[in-house]
């Protein structure tokens, strides 16, 4: 029986003991790496994998179709976001005094930039005026309710922003998409959702609802990012992981939901998000210019790039340039 290698004093681990060891690690330390790779490499265009791990400066914004090629420079960021972040104190304050209500719906993707941005809104205002809504799914009783019900209950009363870190649009989306609803209550909620928002703005609310549109290159980008993050490791889920390889159902509900819902009373502002920085400035910019509060900086607030934000019908993303929606009446008789 042949003898087994006795390892001598001070011997090295082999290269390949080392990578196996590390990888490990790696693995139990991130967790998400290793199912967001095989999500990649089951569902994303090579082509589009290699280019977004090929893209080595930061900075550099990956998606052909985006109207810059790379971020906004920090500096100039962070001086205009003071400003802006003074006016937003200002519009609290005339809300207070006046009794306005004002709802603010953020809605996109996965990974598009919806909780920063709701972050860069929240930080300087009072909290007794301004909350932010982000409900968990439905409870077993709340299952048994209307769909708006819970909702109802989070709707601002006078001189209150509400902030919706997602809304009753999940039904739109990811309900439909991974099938929690029925055909049935997902066509219910395409019928009753312009009404219920037209019933809130006649009785006096404004009403603003932003679709952060992020291309799939760099929500790929930020999904990567994010695995390898240990800080944002809480910002993924399985369901966000699948995401990844629904990209054009995702698309598809995202054109119906817009068709039907993008209303005279209440519309749609697409806010483009491959850049952070761009889009959480001229998100605060139309909120702003779109609120009569005293005191604005009209210099400031009007200075709203076009490119970043703009109507449904105006700001697309490539995939996306002929809407296909689902016919309601052809729903139903399916």
């Amino acid at each position: 029986m042949p003898k087994s290698k006795s390892k001598t004093p001070g011997e090295k681990k082999s290269p390949a003991r080392k990578k196996s060891t590390k990888t490990s690690l790696v693995e139990k330390a991130f967790p998400m790496v290793r199912v967001i790779d095989e999500q990649v490499r089951a569902s994303i265009p090579p082509e589009l994998v290699s280019r977004v791990k090929g893209c080595r400066k930061k900075k550099k914004i990956i998606s052909t179709t985006y109207p810059y090629d790379t971020m906004m420079d920090k500096v100039a960021y962070e001086k205009e976001i003071e400003l802006l972040q003074i006016e937003l104190v200002k519009m609290q304050t005339w809300v207070n005094h006046t009794g306005e209500r004002i709802i603010i719906i953020f809605e996109g993707r996965d990974a598009a930039g919806k909780g920063g941005t709701i972050k860069r809104f929240t930080e300087n205002l009072n909290p007794r005026g301004a909350r932010i809504v982000a409900l968990a799914k439905p409870s077993e009783t709340e299952r048994g309710q209307w769909y708006f019900q819970r909702y109802v209950e989070q709707l601002p009363t006078k001189g209150e922003i509400v902030f919706f870190d997602r809304s009753w649009y999940n039904r739109a989306g990811v309900e439909h998409v991974m099938g929690f609803c029925s055909p049935h209550e997902y066509l219910e909620f395409m019928r009753q959702a312009p009404e219920f928002e037209r019933m809130q703005v006649r009785s006096g609310v404004r009403l603003f609802k932003f679709w952060f549109s992020v291309s799939r290159e760099e929500q790929l980008r930020r999904f990567l990012g994010r695995a390898k993050d240990p800080i944002k490791q809480w910002k993924l889920s399985p369901m966000d992981v699948e995401s990844l390889g629904r990209w054009e159902e995702y698309t598809k509900a995202k054109e119906s939901m817009l068709f039907y819902t993008d209303t005279a009373d209440s519309p749609w502002t697409i806010v483009r998000s491959d850049d952070k920085k761009r889009a959480r400035l001229n998100s605060i910019k139309f909120l702003l210019d779109s609120v009569p509060y005293e005191g604005k900086d009209e210099a400031l607030v009007g200075n709203i790039d076009r490119k970043v934000v703009g109507t449904a019908k105006a700001i697309y993303e490539v995939d996306e340039l002929t809407p296909s929606p689902v016919k309601l009446d052809e729903a139903s008789a399916a």
